[in-house]
């Protein structure tokens, strides 16, 4: 029987592991890759941050040769239901999601997705990807992200809030917890690619070394 396999991705940073993880199994199995994000929201009302997040599995999904980027927008059935039907449409045998360790009460009050998609789509191989704990806990660590700019003056690459004509590049910041000045993490898009450079007291030190790709890579 032919294969096909489908990633779930829900925002926070396990979403880029799982998407690798699916190509990776793609590559293998020599099937085609779809990529699934559910949202109860309108995409117009989308915040800064989930707008990333989908713009980056976008840009990954595409990496690894997937199929199909699908979004479902303003989604209110619950979220088997809406895998159920992708999973159907597109003949899905690999569903890939990730879950976090959930106590064992909040798994009896709510019931587990697991049991509850293992019902909906029997006829498709689980795959489960756990969240390891440096991984879950890294959000903690930074405020929500918020939209940001790169200017570049006489010291290098300063952060900005305010869209200007001399704006380089427009991204997320998110700022580090417990810290009174701007100190953390942009991330933005650059020829296609998701980067990520580090900001110190409102600058970017050492722009090109930090956006550089890896030694033995072309751009």
């Amino acid at each position: 029987m032919d294969e096909s396999i489908l990633v779930c991705v829900y925002y926070g940073p396990n979403g880029e592991r799982l998407i690798r993880r699916g190509g990776k199994l793609a590559n293998m199995l020599d099937c085609p890759l779809y990529v699934l994000t559910i949202d109860p929201l309108p995409e117009d009302e989308l915040d800064i941050e989930k707008i990333h997040f989908i713009e980056q599995w976008k840009s990954l999904a595409s990496e690894h040769g997937a199929e199909q980027f699908i979004v479902k927008y303003n989604e209110s059935r619950p979220v088997a239901k809406v895998i159920g039907e992708v999973a159907r449409k597109h003949n899905i045998t690999q569903l890939i999601i990730g879950q976090t360790a959930q106590s064992r009460w909040k798994e009896i009050t709510k019931g587990s997705l697991i049991n509850v998609l293992l019902n909906e789509i029997p006829f498709v191989d689980l795959h489960v990807i756990s969240v390891s704990r440096e991984l879950a806990n890294q959000d903690g660590f930074f405020e929500k992200g918020i939209r940001a700019y790169l200017k570049e003056d006489r010291e290098g690459y300063r952060l900005c809030f305010n869209h200007t004509q001399s704006d380089v590049f427009e991204g997320i910041f998110y700022k580090e917890v417990g810290t009174d000045f701007n100190n953390g993490v942009f991330k933005f898009m650059m020829n296609n690619c998701m980067m990520e450079v580090q900001v110190v007291d409102d600058y970017v030190k050492d722009f090109e070394k930090q956006t550089a790709p890896p030694a033995g890579v072309k751009e």
